[in-house]
């Protein structure tokens, strides 16, 4: 049953990437009133609803710009513990909040993948948040961490998909209306620079990261 599940997992995220390669971003919240996990058909088509053209084009201010991320301890899909000391052995890290069921965040996770392995060595490091891997308690959802080890799986993504813990970074990924939702954490664990809502090309999100970069070495 459990090999049914991941071939259906598979079949569902290529119908993903392979259906909706546009996008730029979803509304959370993706479940139907039956509880299904599914994209609305206007979500499928357009991702105005979630994000202004402002918002996916230039990035906005982060509500939480300035401050510090705190001490946290999160497990990514695999179990494997992380906490903030992740942050001390890069310049900048990209943090990367999406959900399992938002196909412009799956779409963007190859490139993600690409600009991680092309700039780590710049000091960059790329991490996922997988936002619906817990419920509203903040407990782990099996299915869903299941379903993420398939995406990872399928994109080829080898930088970590966090599940968030019960304090949801410190509140940090409270309140986030639409996915994906990247901002960027410096070496001292400290939000700098902008949260940009909705997904980017690979070479977008070099200029982005490169920007931010600079505005951390100032």
């Amino acid at each position: 049953m459990k090999l049914k599940k991941r071939r259906l997992y598979m079949l569902a995220l290529a119908i993903v990437i392979c259906g909706s390669v546009a996008l730029g971003g979803c509304a959370s919240g993706g479940k139907t009133e039956s509880g299904e996990e599914a994209l609305s058909e206007e979500e499928n088509t357009s991702g105005e609803e979630a994000l202004s053209e402002e918002e996916n084009t230039s990035g906005e201010e982060s509500a939480s710009q300035g401050n510090n991320v705190g001490e946290f301890s999160m497990q990514d899909i695999e179990g494997q513990a992380y906490t903030q000391e992740m942050f001390a052995d890069y310049d900048l890290t990209m943090v990367n909040v999406f959900t399992t069921w938002c196909s412009p965040c799956v779409n963007e996770i190859p490139d993600l993948q690409k600009l991680w392995e092309e700039m780590k060595d710049q000091g960059i490091n790329v991490v996922g948040i997988v936002l619906d891997g817990v419920d509203s308690s903040g407990n782990a959802d099996a299915e869903v961490v299941e379903k993420a080890k398939v995406l990872a799986e399928y994109t080829g993504a080898a930088y970590p998909f966090l599940i968030p813990d019960k304090g949801f970074l410190n509140g940090r990924l409270l309140g986030i209306n639409a996915v994906p939702e990247t901002f960027f954490v410096d070496k001292e664990g400290n939000i700098v620079g902008e949260t940009y809502s909705g997904s980017r090309s690979l070479e977008e999100w070099k200029e982005v990261v490169l920007t931010e970069l600079k505005g951390v070495a100032q």
